[in-house]
This record gives C-alpha cells, structure tokens and sequence, in this order.
C-alpha cells in the first residue's frame, strides 16, 4: 500500500519565552502543508502562557495537558479551558472509561478531545517496571478499543503503533516522536517524518532549533 502524504503537522512549541514563541509561529507560516501549535504543561502553567494562547487568532490551537485525575476533577479542568479558543486537548486514556466520556460530553462539539495512549517515552522494559503485563503494543491496542468505546475524536501513538491502531479507531491519529532527521532527542519510540502514515505529526525540537524557515522547507520536502 502506497505511504498517505502527511499534510497536517502539529509544531510542538518547547519553550515559555514569548520572544521565541512568536518567532517560532511566524517563521513556520506555509501554505504547502496545515500546521497547528502544540502548548504543554511547561507553557500553560507559566506566567503568561495561557494569556498568549487565549489571544491565539486564526491558529489551530493544540493544549496538550495529558489530565488524568478522578472524574469531577478533570471535568473541571476542561471547564476552566473553555474561555480559550483551543481545537485539541489530550487526556490520557488511562484515566478509565467514565472519565473519557464525561470529558468528551462537557468539551462540546468545538473542542476536540484527544486520547493518549502510551508515552513515546517508554519502551516494553519501562512498562514491567511500572507494573504492566503488557507489550506497548498490546497495550495501546487496548487503549484504542477504550478510545473507540468514549468516542474520543482523535488519538496519539508513537510512528510503531499507528498501523495497529488504526485497524481500531478511524479518526484522527496523531503522532509525535517524529523527527526531520535520525536523531531522537528523549523519546525511545521515534522516527523520522517519511516514514509515519498518520494524520497529524508532531514535531518540535527538529523543527524550532536553528533556521525555523530552513527546517520547515526541509520537512515539506521528506513528506
């Protein structure tokens, strides 16, 4: 089967200075693939962070707070967020079944929410440690069929996981741990972007560190 071209990419902004921050979306401007920005907790939690993103116009707009609390508490959570105009926001799925779904009903149709699955951060050894029976695949095989049940609007799997998971949920598929070249920063699951078939990448360091403009005509030209 031929490789989907990858249209859509998620910048993953790494840092609180509002100075690079700008520098980083203004210099990323294409019109060759869509891009959105990826704010973490790191930006949110900081000073001005949540201002910045609330006065955020004409931007697809991706929180990825990763909540995973006890149901009333994550449901405040995405309450407290509906003042910004943000498009995604991730919970994890291990926060269970009646949390995905109270939190996919209070979010509205607007608001996208997104599953994550299991950080690109860990590996098979990671999960025994932590006590899991499971190999990562099988297990976010598993938080794909409890993504599926809440009806979360998209998913995020490491670039191994995306063919497995998308046998299982048919919406959107976001992927970080994907760089423009081989190297993989913290993340023990990556690849490079040209061989990802999913819906959305994300990319961050790849991207903002060095020549923003270069960077980005450098990943048009892999997809």
């Amino acid at each position: 089967m031929k490789k989907k071209k990858i249209l859509k990419v998620f910048i993953a902004i790494d840092t609180t200075d509002l100075t690079k921050v700008k520098k980083i979306i203004a210099q990323s401007q294409t019109n060759k693939i869509k891009i959105g920005y990826k704010f973490g907790l790191e930006f949110m939690n900081s000073k001005r962070g949540r201002q910045f993103v609330s006065k955020l116009r004409n931007k697809i707009i991706f929180v990825d707070l990763k909540l995973n609390d006890t149901v009333n508490t994550m449901l405040s959570a995405v309450k407290a967020l509906k003042d910004l105009k943000i498009n995604y926001l991730t919970v994890h799925i291990s926060s269970g079944l009646k949390a995905l779904k109270a939190v996919k009903k209070v979010a509205g149709s607007r608001l996208k929410v997104v599953g994550v699955s299991t950080l690109t951060s860990l590996d098979n050894k990671d999960l025994k440690i932590i006590g899991y029976n499971r190999s990562v695949k099988n297990l976010v095989a598993l938080q794909a069929k409890l993504a599926k049940r809440a009806a979360l609007d998209a998913l995020v799997c490491s670039p191994f996981e995306v063919n497995i998971v998308r046998k299982i949920f048919k919406k959107e598929i976001i992927t970080p741990g994907v760089q423009i070249g081989k190297k993989n920063y913290d993340q023990k699951r990556s690849m490079e972007a040209k061989k990802v078939n999913s819906d959305w990448l994300v990319i961050g360091r790849s991207v903002t560190r060095g020549n923003i403009k270069k960077n980005i005509q450098k990943l048009i030209k892999s997809l």
